[in-house]
């Protein structure tokens, strides 16, 4: 593995944010031209040295065990799996290099940035109010992208590209089938494409709840920095749950008039259907399908849940059209209103899914135990370094990942060397895409207090 550093060299010789920090250097830099430097200097200097030396150390730790650790030994390839016949060995394979691939990024991660970190753990090494030239972060305004491995920052700003050419292309499509639809439903009072209609709009409500919230929750305004100083990445599942439950309602309503039509008092005309609500149908099922089957092969989260929207477009609008259809030609009155009774609840079994869901999510879900393995493999990394793992907790906090971690030290470490160990690992926690924020505890013993205070009642 060849090691490439991320850090772009920008000078740091003065602070990012200004403020008191440049207040404060120029202070110091008077200071050591006059009085200070001249006395203190050689103590400076003395501590500067103790301060790299410590650093070398403990990046020396870390990094060893990445470099002597290769996961590609124990990948099965693609021809060794197909060569297996057992199917549940294959997917025990199958799960461990899914398993490998995890390690393998972690690993990617921890030797790209914990070198930088740990540079920039003290970024004054010589005690002259000057923060160094080698603490990189600085320079980045503590942003970790510019650090990340080569391979994972170009695969993220894909799948960023990429998800939102997705996003648009669905805005789109959303609106022309949106158009089709009305003009389906003015030719005819079918129930079933009333539903289809009412999916359509309510789903590209949804896709502009989607592109608004996520605009919001990545604009950097320093006015909500203040008031939402961990961020707004949580409005985007709250504009899912209140989309949810707006979803749900109206095929309610729907449900509700589609069984007053299968009552004997209802209305039992058969209803035809214009070629025009046919091909306005069928070019809805034939563009979803074509944008769903373009994007499938994309490997990301936003784009797989755009995929999976199509998919699901697909069967509702072809079942919205198959129902009253059949019902026209076979002089069937009650399969139009069957039809919209059974998309209705269809709809609604399936919102009430994702509503709770994201419920569940926003109220502090554990993660996956695929998730939590990759979390304990990235806290193991550390081991070099540290006494005992008392615990380790991560939730979900909305889409976003919290991760607590609680280390023993030995009792004699000192403060500095105890900051730079827990600092590192938490930054890299949250060099993980999936990862909000981090939390990292030190102690002393591994049998004392450990995680939170419990709230009874």
């Amino acid at each position: 593995m060849t090691r490439q550093r991320q850090w772009s060299g920008q000078d740091t010789s003065s602070p990012p944010n200004g403020g008191l920090s440049r207040r404060g250097s120029s202070y110091a830099t008077r200071l050591n031209k006059t009085w200070f430097k001249g006395r203190y200097g050689f103590k400076d200097n003395v501590s500067a040295i103790e301060a790299e030396r410590r650093r070398s150390e403990l990046k020396d730790k870390i990094l060893a065990g990445v470099r002597d650790f290769n996961v590609e030994k124990y990948r099965k390839t693609d021809e060794e799996l197909k060569s297996i016949r057992n199917t549940q060995v294959r997917a025990y394979y199958e799960a461990q290099n899914q398993k490998l691939n995890d390690w393998a990024e972690v690993d990617s991660l921890v030797w790209s940035l914990a070198d930088d970190i740990i540079d920039s753990t003290n970024p004054d090494a010589d005690h002259d109010g000057i923060i160094d030239n080698n603490a990189p972060l600085y320079s980045a305004d503590h942003d970790l992208e510019a650090f990340l491995p080569d391979k994972e920052r170009a695969k993220r700003h894909y799948n960023s590209r990429v998800a939102q050419r997705a996003l648009n292309v669905n805005v789109s499509a959303n609106i022309l089938l949106l158009i089709a639809k009305i003009i389906a439903v003015t030719s005819t009072r079918s129930l079933s494409l009333i539903a289809s209609l009412t999916d359509s709009a309510l789903d590209f409500l949804c896709t502009m709840i989607i592109w608004v919230t996520s605009r919001l929750a990545n604009q950097r305004i320093n006015s909500m920095n203040l008031k939402f100083p961990v961020g707004r990445r949580r409005l985007e599942p709250l504009g899912i749950l209140v989309f949810s439950i707006l979803m749900i309602i109206s095929f309610l309503q729907i449900l509700q008039e589609s069984v007053k039509r299968l009552f004997p008092s209802g209305d039992h005309d058969t209803l035809p259907l214009p070629m025009v609500a046919i091909w306005s149908m069928a070019g809805n099922a034939i563009i979803k399908g074509i944008v769903g089957i373009f994007y499938s092969r994309v490997k990301s989260s936003q784009v797989q849940t755009l995929v999976q929207d199509c998919k699901t477009d697909v069967y509702f609008n072809t079942a919205s059209l198959i129902f009253p259809l059949i019902g026209s030609k076979c002089g069937i009155w009650y399969l139009d209103p069957l039809g919209a009774a059974l998309l209705s609840l269809y709809v609604v079994y399936d919102w009430a899914n994702t509503a709770f869901s994201t419920i569940v999510r926003l109220t502090g879900a554990a993660v996956s135990p695929q998730m939590d393995k990759k979390l304990m493999y990235l806290a193991w990394r550390f081991s070099p370094l540290v006494d005992a793992y008392k615990s380790m907790t991560a939730y979900h906090v909305g889409d976003g990942i919290v991760v607590e971690v609680e280390i023993a030290l030995d009792e004699s470490t000192s403060l500095v060397k105890a900051h730079d160990i827990s600092q590192t690992m938490q930054y890299c926690f949250e060099g993980l895409a999936e990862v909000d924020r981090s939390y990292v505890t030190v102690d002393y013993s591994s049998l004392g207090l450990q995680g939170h205070a419990v709230h009874s009642g």
